[in-house]
């Protein structure tokens, strides 16, 4: 039995499951495989990289006009996962999503470097691209636009909060015989319960 399995509250012990991760992992220990359903109902999952979390839950960015930004509009839901295969664990988290505040969203806006705040300008994220040409051309523009005013947040660029319902660790044992504890509550301000699944 691992000591995880003890545990009474599912942030501190993802804190430092993502810590140990953080050691062990060669690239993007923080990259979250997040699952959204398009209006009609047809699951759409991609890689992202949690940029924060604590008890509030687990946040990301990305621009709202995008395929995801599109999808958690209609559907305000989210599902996601973090896989170690250094470590052989898995998170699995699931919830309703909320948009951060513009506070939030500009504090990080402002940690990231100069092109890809550029960037996020430029990209009409998920849609149609002519060439790479013309990607290039507007990460130009707006290199040329924002010289000497330095590069704002644009608006279309935002944060998103998943606030967990669910949070299953998962530690691979031998024979297939792994340990799964899944913490779960009947909402975001609800109070956990824990429950030992089969693996």
């Amino acid at each position: 039995m691992h000591d995880f399995t003890d545990a009474d509250e599912p942030f501190a012990l993802f804190a430092d499951w993502l810590a140990a991760a953080e050691k062990a992992e060669p690239r993007d220990p923080n990259a979250l495989a997040l699952a959204t359903t398009d209006p009609q109902g047809l699951p759409d999952a991609r890689m992202v990289l949690l940029k924060g979390f604590d008890a509030n839950g687990f946040v990301f960015y990305s621009n709202s006009g995008s395929a995801k930004g599109r999808q958690l509009a209609a559907n305000m839901k989210a599902a996601g996962v973090f896989y170690w295969k250094s470590l052989n664990r898995q998170v699995r988290i699931r919830g309703p999503v909320e948009i951060v505040g513009d506070a939030v969203a500009d504090a990080y806006f402002g940690t990231r470097d100069l092109q890809s705040r550029i960037g996020a300008w430029a990209s009409q994220q998920s849609r149609p691209l002519q060439s790479r040409m013309a990607l290039e051309a507007a990460v130009a523009k707006y290199a040329a636009k924002f010289a000497l005013s330095g590069v704002p947040r644009p608006p279309h660029w935002i944060g998103y909060r998943i606030k967990p319902v669910e949070i299953e660790f998962w530690s691979q044992g031998a024979f297939r015989l792994h340990d799964r504890i899944r913490f779960f509550r009947p909402s975001p301000e609800g109070t956990w319960e824990k429950q030992r699944l089969y693996p």
